[in-house]
């Protein structure tokens, strides 16, 4: 096969007629655009969007891809990226990078790229440092961000300090700063990734030249074992089990299903209340940690629901008191790093010694960030952000414009803001007649329905042509699309029913084990000792099971993906980037995993 299906030509169900209002009209596929839409490749964002997005989520991609496409092609000029153009089909996100091919072009931009990037990397301890102060800005904005009530009459204060604004005023003004500080934060969370990217892209292509047959996962074992703060909150559920070991109270935490029955079996005796004190301590910022990527609001983080990380440190109780070591294996990872690192390097001399020195010095001080961004934002920052839309969500529950809270996912961002319109409008003269009560539950059922139907298909890894080369860096190094990833996913087009899957080699290691499929967070407790973990992607705050599986197998990622760099740090054997893992393995399968090789084989 030489390409992909056409975005036209993809059969949707019937059940799902109608999904595209449920999205702005231009992030779907469209008859107007078709001859530009039909000769691009398009690969499916499952890093991402491994779910299809609900009508108020889309709103971060609205402000992360611009974001993204800005900064390569305007404020950085990465030479060979003009970001990445994004499409819908059925509830799922597609992405197309817009490539520079332009000899004269990519001179221009490369000039542009080098001064500029050369300011951020010679001051990137200074500049990290700042971009945690802003984001710690914005966050602390956003927690205390007020989502005011209408009374029945204003507060006299509103009189007697002559304020001259009413509550319906701060009710809008108080969305319109939710939707700019999620704004305002997404551009940050660019601000240093894609130059991240690229300096990895940089050392990538340096050991690539000089060691011609050099694997990715040996160049990417160069940077690793590197103190990550996302996986802080695991270290943190080690501790607490540890401590409970300590303080004597080990049992009541195992035996807990839930944090409100830890609270009973705790709050009687002193060292209970002592260990949950800690709890409390530790929570706020460790549980903002979403159970799933963050992006999704339903899949809430354990500050909002415990069960998890309980769970967790029930398993890790029970592992210490088997005499088993629960550290992650930090030291090992790093003395294979220096023996690797060591032997290449003990290959060069001269020029090529000091390229290859600078390049992996510069790899090693952006790498943090490539990960540790993803805490301060999709975990820590859209735990926040999607609870203070369910506050939006209440007022207009409680003004009969939703039947639930909840539904408030349902409605576009723009569509919840010309709901409160209405309510204030209707609010300020009192007379009752909102049509939002009328209007509005009518459509989040029928989306309900359509948004259910969409979860039940499988869509293509790919759309459109194959390109001709892949250029951008984070479409490489993030998503691991590569000219090879393509034409091993047109092979797995026309042999569906193969056994074997190839991918890329995330992380090092041979295993065998039996499949478990998880589709989502939800899923993660029927997870065995010893199984392989099959996904569309992984979660940091998967990690406590990181230690119990054999090894992970993954729809998505490139090397520098956050499943793939987590995997590394636990020395778990992984496969990334299969396109249809989750698919084509079903839960029972008994697989072998040779995550050097990047392959995958369904033995029975």
């Amino acid at each position: 096969m030489t390409g992909f299906p056409s975005p036209f030509e993809v059969q949707i169900p019937p059940a799902c007629a109608g999904w595209e209002e449920l999205y702005a009209y231009y992030v779907v596929f469209s008859e107007d655009r078709r001859t530009f839409d039909e000769g691009r490749f398009w690969f499916q964002d499952s890093l991402h969007c491994p779910e299809p997005i609900w009508p108020f989520d889309f709103v971060w991609i609205d402000y992360a891809l611009p974001a993204f496409s800005q900064v390569n092609a305007r404020t950085f000029a990465v030479p060979p990226s003009l970001g990445l153009e994004y499409r819908v089909l059925n509830g799922y996100l597609y992405a197309s990078a817009n490539s520079v091919t332009d000899e004269e072009t990519l001179a221009r931009r490369t000039g542009l790229y080098t001064t500029r990037s050369a300011h951020y990397f010679g001051n990137w301890a200074e500049l990290y440092e700042r971009w945690v102060e802003k984001i710690e800005r914005t966050t602390r904005e956003l927690e205390t961000l007020v989502v005011p009530g209408l009374p029945e009459f204003e507060e006299d204060a509103v009189v007697t300090e002559a304020r001259g604004v009413g509550s319906s005023y701060l009710l809008l003004a108080a969305y319109d700063n939710l939707l700019d500080g999620l704004d305002r934060t997404l551009q940050y969370h660019f601000e240093l990734l894609n130059l991240g990217y690229t300096a990895y892209l940089v050392f990538y292509e340096v050991c690539r030249q000089t060691f011609p047959d050099i694997p990715d996962r040996t160049i990417a074992a160069m940077v690793s074992s590197i103190d990550l703060l996302v996986l802080r909150p695991d270290e943190e559920l080690k501790r607490l089990a540890r401590l409970a070991i300590e303080l004597g109270v080990a049992r009541a935490v195992e035996e807990a299903a839930g944090e409100d029955e830890l609270r009973v079996a705790l709050e009687g005796s002193a060292s209970g209340a002592g260990w949950l004190a800690d709890l409390d301590q530790t929570k706020d910022p460790w549980f903002c940690f979403s159970n799933g990527n963050g992006l999704y609001h339903h899949h809430r983080s354990w500050i909002d629901d415990a069960r998890l990380p309980i769970a967790a440190i029930g398993a890790y109780i029970r592992r210490l008191e088997a005499g088993e070591d629960i550290s992650r294996p930090h030291a090992a990872v790093l003395a294979e790093r220096e023996r690797i690192t060591d032997g290449h390097r003990e290959l060069l001399d001269g020029d090529s010694r000091e390229a290859f020195d600078k390049a992996l010095a510069l790899a090693r001080t952006v790498y943090p960030f490539i990960e540790d961004h993803n805490f301060y934002v999709e975990h820590r920052y859209f735990t926040l952000f999607w609870n203070k839309v369910r506050e939006f969500g209440a007022l207009l529950a409680g003004r009969d414009f939703l039947a639930d809270q909840e539904d408030v996912f349902y409605l576009r961002h723009e569509e919840l803001r010309e709901a409160l319109e209405e309510i204030r409008m209707d609010w300020s003269t009192g007379a009752g007649v909102a049509r939002g009560p009328s209007y509005w539950p009518p459509i989040v059922r029928r989306r309900k329905s359509i948004h259910e139907a969409m979860r039940t298909w499988a869509p293509p890894p790919a759309l459109g042509r194959v390109p001709e080369a892949i250029t951008d860096p984070a479409t490489a190094m993030l998503y691991g699309i590569t000219g090879e990833r393509i034409q091993e996913w047109l092979s797995a087009v026309g042999d569906a029913g193969g056994r074997t899957l190839t991918g890329g080699a995330g992380s090092s290691g041979v295993a065998d084990g039996v499949a478990r499929v998880v589709l989502g967070p939800d899923q993660i407790g029927e997870i065995l000792p010893g199984e392989v973990l099959v996904a569309p992607t992984t979660s940091p705050s998967w990690t406590p099971v990181f230690g119990r599986i054999a090894a992970a197998v993954l729809d998505s990622g490139g090397i520098m993906s956050h499943a793939a760099i987590v995997a590394r740090e636990y020395g778990l054997p992984a496969v990334i980037g299969t396109g249809n893992g989750t698919t084509r393995i079903k839960t029972g399968d008994r697989l072998h995993v040779d995550a050097d090789a990047g392959i995958v084989t369904i033995l029975d």
